[in-house]
């Protein structure tokens, strides 16, 4: 244990108590507030973000996780998690922490092609290993993002994605430590309801230690980002709106536009520039890809074009997500349809002359096998929903108002599109601190069902540092 406790911590907790946390078999570290080591255990990747917990427990294995629920339960404190720290809900004051960080262990079973992964593992740490062997999980865009959040979000791939569909519909087994303290083996067969829940309902059921989920034999891919000019944004905008729709199952591709900061880590024509970015992969031949995206090509001349072939291993090149923690504010939205009037909304709401200063507004095509419903059933509500759009607004506290208007603007705007459903890893803090909000983004049976689950598995709400379901009462 690290730090001096004063009488008692957050949440009522006493100095003794914490003692007790640390003698009772937990191998990992166990941090209190006012030292180093609990301010970098408590680290995110949105600055505007922070934990702020009573304790933290560094776990090392599903033994630290299961001591530190049943002594959280036991003392009536809720209880926060943190992997990658990418998606942040609430800073769980007076709450304990559990970090995964220090889980690390995966396996590879190339006969059975699955892997086997803890919780603090990232997508650029499995990627490699899964590779050596021929073959790929369905990765997101940014390879930093941890494994299993994404997962138990939906997980959605600008690569795989619409070939396979979600990397939660790809999951054979979760270990998670629920609630009661106790660790449970979780598949289709012996748990079929928290099967059903975990896979879309993000934190809310436990702590998943262990996850085995398909990987495919993919190793390499065509794609990879063309950047236009942003004062030519109605004309890209229009020319990959009308692209979309013919595009094979094979190929996935998004739309950015983008402020971006003058940076040296940034290619020369892109430093300070504002732009469109037109992502594109594709699962086909070289000479395929080739043919498909030409058209695009024609929309304008472009600054910077890196598609191209490319290993598996660099779908990162793909998005091109920034890596490093910033202080950033975002929103989403799922739309219906994309016409050509939310196009022309777009173009006035971010385009030349609109005064927008977010570092960047996306919108992912999705359709193919994201519309499909799985072998095994999942919770995950976007199905059928054929675009989704992120607004991301970089700066400190100081902005929050200012930059919360701009991202409402654009939500606001495009609202007549809206679909019914929201991509859960999506939600923004302050989509998935509201009830109602984290209702709206599953529909009201599916979050029946889920409340339901959380109402048998987490009765007290322990697990509600995330997009929270009530149980049901």
């Amino acid at each position: 244990m690290s730090g001096k406790l004063p009488g008692r911590t957050g949440a009522g907790l006493r100095a003794q108590d914490v003692v007790e946390l640390a003698l009772r078999n937990v191998s990992g570290p166990v941090l209190v507030p006012g030292t180093a080591e609990y301010d970098a255990e408590c680290a995110t990747y949105n600055l505007n973000c922070g934990f702020r917990p009573a304790v933290v427990v560094g776990a090392t294995s599903a033994d630290d996780v299961r001591e530190a629920v049943r002594f959280a339960a036991g003392q009536g404190m809720p209880i926060a998690v943190k992997s990658a720290a990418h998606q942040i809900v609430g800073s769980a004051d007076g709450a304990m922490l559990i970090t995964t960080g220090r889980m690390k262990r995966m396996s590879v079973d190339a006969e059975a092609r699955t892997v086997t992964a803890e919780p603090g593992l990232r997508w650029s740490e499995v990627l490699p290993r899964t590779a050596e062997l021929g073959l790929a999980p369905i990765a997101g865009s940014a390879p930093e993002v941890g494994v299993v959040g994404y997962t138990l979000g939906g997980g959605q791939s600008p690569l795989l994605g619409r070939t396979k569909g979600y990397a939660a519909d790809h999951v054979r087994r979760m270990n998670v430590v629920t609630a009661d303290g106790e660790l449970r083996t979780v598949t289709p067969d012996s748990e079929p309801d928290l099967f059903w829940a975990l896979l879309g309902g993000k934190g809310n059921f436990g702590v998943v230690t262990e996850i085995e989920f398909d990987v495919f034999p993919v190793t390499r891919f065509h794609g990879g980002g063309i950047y236009f000019p942003g004062e030519n944004l109605a004309e890209v905008l229009e020319a990959w709106r009308l692209w979309v729709p013919t595009l094979p199952e094979e190929a996935t591709t998004s739309l950015g536009i983008q402020r971006l900061p003058d940076l040296p880590a940034l290619p020369e024509p892109l430093r300070g520039a504002f732009v469109v970015h037109v992502r594109f992969a594709h699962l086909g031949s070289a000479d395929e890809g080739e043919r498909i995206v030409a058209p695009l090509r024609q929309a304008a001349t472009a600054l910077l074009d890196t598609v191209g072939e490319k290993p598996v291993t660099a779908i990162g090149a793909i998005h091109m997500d920034p890596v490093d923690p910033m202080p950033y504010f975002d929103r989403s939205m799922s739309l219906r349809e994309f016409p050509e009037k939310a196009a022309d909304t777009l173009v006035a709401l971010t385009g030349p002359g609109s005064g927008c200063q977010l570092a960047n507004l996306e919108i992912r095509a999705l359709g193919g096998a994201f519309d499909r419903e799985p072998a095994t059933l999942n919770a995950v509500p976007v199905r059928g929903v054929p675009f989704v759009l992120f607004g991301f607004a970089v700066g400190g506290a100081d902005q929050a108002d200012d930059l919360r208007e701009q991202l409402a603007r654009v939500i606001d705007g495009l609202s007549p599109w809206a679909a019914d459903r929201s991509m859960v890893n999506f939600l923004s803090p302050d989509e998935a601190r509201d009830t109602e909000s984290v209702r709206a983004a599953y529909g009201p049976e599916r979050y029946a069902r889920l409340a339901e689950a959380k109402r048998r598995w987490d009765p007290a709400n322990l697990f509600r540092f995330n997009h929270n379901i009530l149980p049901r009462r």
